[in-house]
C-alpha cells in the first residue's frame, strides 16, 4: 500500500496480486482452514508441513523420520508446482527442542547443498510434532517478480 498526494487530494494506492493454490493428487492434504502452497509472481509459498499421512493426520515418530516425511512433503507439494528442493530460497524450521539442533541441521544437509537458501530455525515452540517447516521457492520460468 502506498500513500501519494496528488492535486492536493491525498489517495491511497493498494496494489494486489493474485494467488493460485498449489493442488495436486500427491499434495498432502491439511483438516485446517489454508493452502498447503500459492504461487503468487514468480514464487511459491510452501505453507508450514510436518509429519504427515496423505489425509493431513500427523504421524509422530522420531525426530528424523519426522523430519524425512516432512521434507517429503515438501517435496509433493513443490512437485505440484513444478519446481524442486534446488529452487528454495528461503526456510524456516521450528523444533520442539534444542536438543535436536545437530540431527536436524545434518539432515538438513541431505536435502540442500551449498548456496543454502536463508533459513531461520526457532526452537521451543512446537506442540506434539518434533519438527515443521515452510519454504519459499523461486520459479524463475514465471518471470520476474511483480
Amino acid at each position: 500500500m502506498s500513500f501519494t498526494s496528488a492535486g492536493g487530494k491525498n489517495t491511497f494506492f493498494h496494489r494486489t496480486m493474485s494467488f493460485e493454490p498449489i493442488t495436486g493428487p500427491d499434495v498432502p492434504r491439511s483438516h485446517l482452514p489454508f493452502s498447503p502452497a500459492v504461487r503468487a509472481g514468480g514464487f511459491v509459498f510452501v505453507s508450514g508441513q510436518a509429519s504427515t499421512d496423505e489425509q493431513g493426520n500427523l504421524v509422530l515418530d522420531t525426530f528424523e523420520n519426522e523430519m524425512r516425511r516432512t521434507m517429503e512433503n515438501i517435496r509433493k507439494i513443490l512437485a505440484a508446482a513444478g519446481l524442486s528442493l534446488k529452487d528454495v530460497v528461503q526456510v524456516r524450521g521450528y523444533l520442539i527442542d534444542s536438543s535436536y539442533w545437530d540431527e536436524y541441521n545434518r539432515l538438513y544437509r541431505e536435502y540442500f547443498t551449498e548456496p543454502f537458501p536463508a533459513r531461520t530455525t526457532i526452537v521451543k515452540c512446537l506442540g506434539r510434532v518434533k519438527v515443521e517447516l515452510d519454504v519459499t521457492a523461486y520459479d524463475g520460468k514465471q518471470g520476474t517478480p511483480s
